[in-house]
């Protein structure tokens, strides 16, 4: 703005071409307000972040690219290369942050206020061409013998890459050599994912109608379907149904825990008689076993003690004859 100012071509009527110049005749300078702080050797600059930082003060990310208006000024030289300090004031906080030019390194230090995000890595790692550095470059120069080795090493390397990048151009003929054919083909992709999405569009704004929702449905998940699957198959109580059933449920548990009777509680015996025909026969060990009734079982309690129960044994004979032998 200051230099488009500086040189519109107007000139005052009381100009006086003896001034020096528009600026020195108005006492203005060319850079307007970056200037204000130019007789402290300082001017305002419209700065990059040349790589992602952290600031010390609110300790949130400030990424690589956002611009602030820095100050800057000279602080050194490297050399005959000046060095230059940049100093700006976070656009989230009221921390300032300091930046130097690092000439011999071809990079900027973080001096005060902020601190670097480490990702950097070392280019060979990835197979990158890097640049010979100033040593190499030097050796390669006055060096013959290392400058025959380092071409060869060069040409070893360019044999074992070679193969790969005859594949790569191999199938890259193949797959552009008919452009056209090559974009109708990833057109035709294009469409039919699109109207997959506006489908998939469609059912879920039929979904939202009817549950009179407005909010944002997230693609669904095998696990999701799978466990929706089981849970249809076994029918779903409300939560008023199941807190009723387990009131009915509560109540017909009894107040005090009632103890198991045995035979023993409550005098009940086996008893076993012989029969005459038993006797009779060869087998004398037979024995048969005798009903027993319980005279009251209506009044049968739960108790430590056991209780009397009067018993009435009947006895089964098989005949007549052998009754009246018994009599005489």
């Amino acid at each position: 703005m200051g230099e488009r100012k500086g040189t519109n071509k107007y000139y005052p009527p009381d100009y006086n071409p003896n001034a020096g110049g528009l600026n020195k005749f108005l006492g203005t300078h060319a850079l307007r307000e970056r200037a204000r702080k130019v007789h402290l050797g300082i001017i305002i600059i419209r700065f990059e972040m040349p790589y992602n930082i952290w600031c010390d003060g609110c300790k949130n990310h400030i990424g690589m690219g956002v611009r602030y208006n820095a100050e800057k000024k000279k602080v050194g030289m490297y050399y005959s290369t000046p060095v230059y300090e940049f100093r700006m004031k976070c656009h989230l906080c009221d921390n300032h942050f300091v930046i130097v030019t690092d000439p011999a390194n071809l990079d900027y230090v973080i001096k005060t206020g902020a601190r670097r995000q480490e990702n950097r890595w070392d280019p060979k790692d990835n197979e990158q061409v890097v640049p010979e550095d100033r040593d190499t470059s030097k050796r390669l120069f006055d060096d013959a013998m290392f400058k025959l080795e380092h071409g060869e090493n060069d040409r070893s390397a360019a044999g074992k890459v070679n193969p790969t990048m005859q594949r790569l151009l191999q199938r890259n003929d193949s797959a552009w050599k008919d452009d056209f054919s090559a974009n109708c083909a990833l057109r035709a992709q294009f469409r039919a994912k699109k109207k997959e999405l506006k489908a998939k569009e469609h059912k879920d704004k039929i979904l939202l109608n009817k549950s009179c929702l407005d909010i944002g449905l997230v693609a669904e998940h095998e696990d999701d379907i799978n466990m929706a699957s089981l849970l249809s198959l076994r029918p779903s109580i409300s939560a008023a149904e199941k807190q009723k059933k387990d009131r009915q449920k509560a109540l017909m548990l009894p107040i005090q825990p009632v103890k198991a009777l045995t035979r023993e509680d409550i005098g009940i015996s086996t008893i076993s008689v012989k029969s005459s025909s038993d006797c009779n026969s060869s087998n004398n060990d037979v024995l048969r076993p005798i009903k027993t009734f319980h005279s009251d079982c209506s009044n049968i309690k739960t108790s430590s003690k056991k209780l009397k129960i009067s018993t009435l044994v009947c006895a089964d004979y098989n005949s007549s004859s052998s009754s009246s032998s018994n009599e005489d």
